[in-house]
């Protein structure tokens, strides 16, 4: 069944498709004013190394070359579940969602850490099948409700096996306890920093909304030596190895992804006489997005020349200029699910949100924020909605170093954009 992430992240396109392809810079000229607009967002399906939407037929197991079901029980949390293999507890519902049921029964007599298990439900990994390293991880999901149930997207190192947790590191892109319906978690964990103290921060959902009435997205733009997390968009936190005190940064190698539905534990307590079950866990898509990419796409404009971060500077604040084209990763940028365009990890930002004419643009953390949206138009301009003006060549130079702005829409040639 389509669903609205798949026209978000794959079938719109490439970024060259986005940007009407053109062998040279037009001349300046009155294009039409209602040149019909694509989100940035839609670009870059190159850049995709994992997806599952979860499409099938009602009651079929999921992917397993993707995914595989991990079972029994969990001693080390206190858990109250035990995890099964087959449909029962993970299958797809027709609808293009998995979903991972959480039941109180015990069909088969399973044994748990304390005794006969009173509940079931289930836990995937794409461990041996697929990992990442860095990237746009994402799930958007639709969480149970009620005391005791722990539903989480998370990622572990693939060293697990040889170096042990929490030595391998943890990243939890989302994790909530049922007795905080407004709030999910993200943490890392490794060594020093593991269990009660890992490293995270919550993000609450305003006016006393609970996750469970609607599906959310849930993610982390991973790069070299940071983390961020957001909810639907918004940045709630970011991590580097100067949070840790000295402590070992082990997140720069490669991870795999966990989906689970915990019943009961130390941190969300057990279920109590409120607890209505079964509880389910929807999810809609799991993706990773590789944003810097050699996929990622050269962006040439006046005089043939590319849109550069200055210095191949990652660093926030660092301007975005004009250069000539040399097929470096400061020139090779990719489109955000959430109409970002990309490079070196972080995104084109108009500073300081501003809207006025000659407002430069520069690299920063990806932040959610409307002046990192980005609208590419079959006129082969690129605009900035919240100040409805193009992406330009400052006093349409075409020197080397000059620096990128925004201005109000000309057609002129210093704000036409090709990809070549």
């Amino acid at each position: 069944m389509a669903t609205p992430r798949l026209l978000r992240r794959c079938l719109l396109g490439s970024l060259s498709a986005l940007l009407v392809a053109s062998a040279a810079v037009t001349p300046a000229r009155a294009e039409p004013a209602a040149a019909p607009a694509v989100p940035a967002a839609a670009a870059d399906a190159q850049a995709v190394t994992f997806l599952d939407t979860f499409d099938g037929p009602a009651g079929a197991a999921v992917d397993g070359s993707k995914w595989q079901t991990e079972t029994g029980d969990n001693v080390n949390n206190h858990e109250r579940q035990y995890y099964t293999a087959g449909t029962r507890n993970a299958a797809l519902d027709g609808q293009g969602h998995l979903v991972i049921t959480a039941r109180r029964e015990n069909p088969a007599g399973y044994q748990c850490w304390y005794g006969s298990c009173q509940y079931t439900s289930a836990r995937l990994n794409t461990a041996g099948r697929f990992s990442a390293q860095y990237g746009h991880v994402e799930a958007r999901m639709k969480i149970p409700r009620g005391q005791g149930m722990w539903p989480a997207f998370w990622m572990l190192g693939t060293d697990l096996g040889q170096v042990g947790w929490p030595n391998s590191g943890e990243i939890d892109v989302m994790e909530n306890v049922g007795f905080e319906p407004s709030t999910v978690h993200g943490t890392i964990h490794g060594p020093g920093y593991s269990g009660s103290g890992g490293i995270g921060a919550g993000y609450t959902l305003p006016n006393g909304q609970a996750f469970a009435d609607a599906f959310h997205t849930f993610a982390v733009d991973w790069a070299p030596d940071s983390i961020t997390w957001s909810v639907d968009g918004q940045v709630y936190q970011r991590r580097t190895p100067a949070d840790l005190g000295g402590r070992q940064w082990v997140f720069n190698k490669p991870f795999f992804l966990i989906l689970n539905l915990a019943v009961g534990g130390y941190w969300p307590g057990d279920p109590d006489g409120s607890t209505v079950f079964p509880q389910t866990l929807l999810v809609d898509h799991v993706s990773v997005t590789t944003s810097d990419a050699p996929a990622g796409a050269a962006v040439r404009g006046l005089a043939g020349k590319c849109v550069d971060v200055a210095g191949a500077n990652p660093a926030n604040g660092t301007p975005v200029q004009l250069y000539d084209c040399n097929g470096t990763a400061a020139q090779r940028w990719t489109a955000g699910a959430d109409g970002t365009l990309r490079a070196l990890g972080k995104c084109l930002d108009v500073a300081s949100g501003g809207t006025a004419d000659g407002t430069p643009v520069q690299l920063w953390d990806c932040n959610g924020t409307a002046a990192q949206r980005w609208v590419v138009t079959a006129a082969r301009d690129i605009v900035n909605p919240q100040a409805d003006k193009c992406l330009d060549v400052t006093g349409n130079n075409p020197a080397n170093g000059t620096r990128l702005q925004i201005w109000t829409c000309t057609g002129g040639a210093n704000q036409k954009w090709t990809v070549g």
